[in-house]
């Protein structure tokens, strides 16, 4: 119920009020396994995407936003639920594997899923390079994966404002990667890299961003 609501009132009413410039929509399958990789700007990406794609989208959340007691906790459960998030543990060992498994079951039942290739988002406004995640995940599920390129989202809730702003933004899709030319390799080191290179290429084409070769560092606790 909460899906429905965040999909076809919060959704619409977003639109109506943000005005995004929205383009290649139609690059994203209307059905089957879709992983959409993103570029990462702002904390308000997740939104963006939600907001802006024609089918319900999952991505990775914190267990710990999941976990809060009283109607306060369970109306934050429900709302990050109804906007697609997926309850996950981090801070552990096991954590990347979780993530992925994750991942991997709303790509097997036919999902779309959204990841950030970079691991975190980006405070110099660069692309970096991305973690074989992505790969691991397309070559497992042979889902479609779409490069996704955010724009301006970083002026939606600048260091220090509670409330998002009005700014410019657009999103652009592009046209679907396939990797079933890889099928069988997805255990290979070299083949996970080879195509999380070629997404991340896609992802700079669409967002014109300058390329660096490093990962970037996860921002610490408190970093807007």
């Amino acid at each position: 119920m909460i899906a429905l609501l965040v999909r076809f009132v919060l959704g619409p009413l977003v639109r109506a009020v943000y005005r995004p410039a929205v383009h290649g929509v139609e690059n994203v399958p209307l059905s089957g396994p879709v992983l959409l990789a993103a570029n990462h700007r702002a904390a308000l990406d997740t939104g963006v995407i939600t907001f802006a794609t024609p089918r319900q989208v999952k991505f990775l959340g914190k267990a710990e936003y999941f976990a809060g007691k009283g109607l306060k906790g369970k109306a934050l459960a429900g709302f990050l639920g109804g906007l697609g998030y997926v309850p996950v543990e981090r801070g552990n060992a096991q954590a990347g594997l979780a993530a992925l498994e994750a991942a991997r079951k709303v790509l097997d039942a036919g999902g779309v899923f959204a990841i950030y290739p970079e691991g975190t988002r980006s405070l110099d406004g660069r692309l970096h390079r991305g973690h074989t995640g992505v790969g691991a995940l397309a070559l497992a599920t042979g889902a479609k994966v779409v490069p996704v390129a955010l724009t301006g989202t970083e002026n939606l809730q600048p260091k220090g404002a509670r409330i998002p702003r009005l700014a410019k933004i657009g999103i652009t899709f592009g046209k679907p990667l396939d990797f079933s030319r890889y099928e069988g390799q997805d255990y290979a080191p070299a083949i996970r890299r080879s195509v999380t290179d070629e997404v991340m290429y896609a992802i700079l084409e669409l967002s014109g961003q300058e390329y660096v070769d490093t990962y970037h560092k996860r921002p610490s606790e408190g970093v807007a």
